[in-house]
């Protein structure tokens, strides 16, 4: 496999599960025979998913199911539970000294709240500048240029430099935090949800800024977001997550002109478009169920149009139904 083949982030059967364990009292509890126990959430389960060098990698799903989690593994911010994660073609685990550094420094996270991902005691300079100072990028003497040269890329002013997070707006703080993650001299973003707090004007101007962004630096970017308009916007591939398993990923274009999945037929009927005009929407029946007890067999298939008997009983496996298009659907396998 050529250098260009080998994708830049890839998961293997990545798992994550949060367990809440009993308290004293329910210690004491269980001990004197109640049937309280631990509760297991399996917040990501089995996930196969690779990003390519240089592509925007849209991650879709409905809340709760389980894209932050994923994006924080990628990041290594959050441990698996299970499966792989391998950094242009290593294993994250396997990476020691200079080489997991690199992974460190080049794999950035921008947050959803960027008002709770900004330290409020901090200066805007420590707030950019502190990691590019500690990783040896820039010295302490020439960190005011260097400051100057990050914050005008991201669309700041360098002279509020000295100020503190609370004396700026909704989007100045967003790009506070893309300018963090850019200081690094990133190779590829991880943005959670990074316009979902912003009014639509500035959602617009934050995306045109990750657009310039990724052209001017070639980055790779995984693009996690709720609303499938922004992504469809960024993104070169989608990803669809429902309830902590992927189950469609195609290009951005086959996606919308032709979805497969019924998870994703639903979500795309309820996109509201100029060409659809006086179609009455029908939402997507049911809710999203508890991942402390998911469905059996197929996730989605208490929801599901077309369930059929064998989605409540087995698991359906990811095969490729085009080229470059992946669905984890019983309706795949069907002859």
């Amino acid at each position: 496999m050529s250098e260009s083949n080998i994708p830049y982030l890839r998961c293997e059967n990545v798992s994550r599960v949060f367990t809440k364990k009993l308290d004293f009292a329910g210690r004491i509890a269980r001990a004197l025979g109640s049937r309280l126990r631990e509760e297991h959430v399996q917040a990501v389960d089995a996930v196969n998913l690779a990003v390519m060098p240089g592509e925007v990698l849209g991650l879709v799903g409905e809340s709760g199911c389980g894209k932050s989690t994923l994006g924080r593994m990628l990041c290594g911010i959050l441990p698996r539970s299970g499966g792989n994660i391998y950094y242009k073609g290593t294993d994250v685990d396997l990476l020691k000294g200079r080489d997991a550094k690199e992974y460190a420094v080049n794999v950035q996270m921008i947050f959803q709240d960027p008002f709770a991902s900004l330290n409020p005691r901090m200066r805007v300079r420590k707030i950019i500048g502190e990691a590019p100072l500690f990783h040896g990028l820039t010295t302490a003497g020439e960190l005011d240029d260097y400051l100057n040269e990050v914050m005008l890329r991201c669309g700041l002013d360098p002279s509020y430099k000295n100020r503190y997070p609370h004396q700026f707006s909704g989007g100045q703080r967003q790009r506070i935090g893309i300018a963090r993650a850019m200081a690094v001299q990133p190779e590829c973003l991880v943005c959670d949800e990074s316009v979902a707090a912003l009014d639509v004007s500035i959602q617009a101007q934050i995306l045109n800024l990750f657009m310039d962004l990724r052209r001017e630096l070639n980055l790779t970017c995984v693009f996690i977001s709720h609303d499938l308009g922004v992504v469809e916007h960024i993104s070169d591939r989608i990803a669809v997550m429902y309830l902590g398993r992927i189950v469609e990923v195609a290009p951005v274009d086959a996606l919308f002109d032709a979805p497969f999945h019924p998870y994703t037929k639903a979500l795309l009927n309820e996109v509201p478009r100029l060409d659809r005009r006086g179609v009455d929407f029908t939402p997507l029946a049911g809710e999203i169920p508890s991942p402390l007890d998911p469905p059996s067999g197929c996730h989605f298939h208490p929801r599901c149009p077309q369930v059929m008997d064998i989605c409540r009983q087995e698991r359906p496996e990811d095969v490729e139904i085009a080229p470059g298009r992946r669905a984890c659907c019983h309706l795949a396998t069907m002859k």
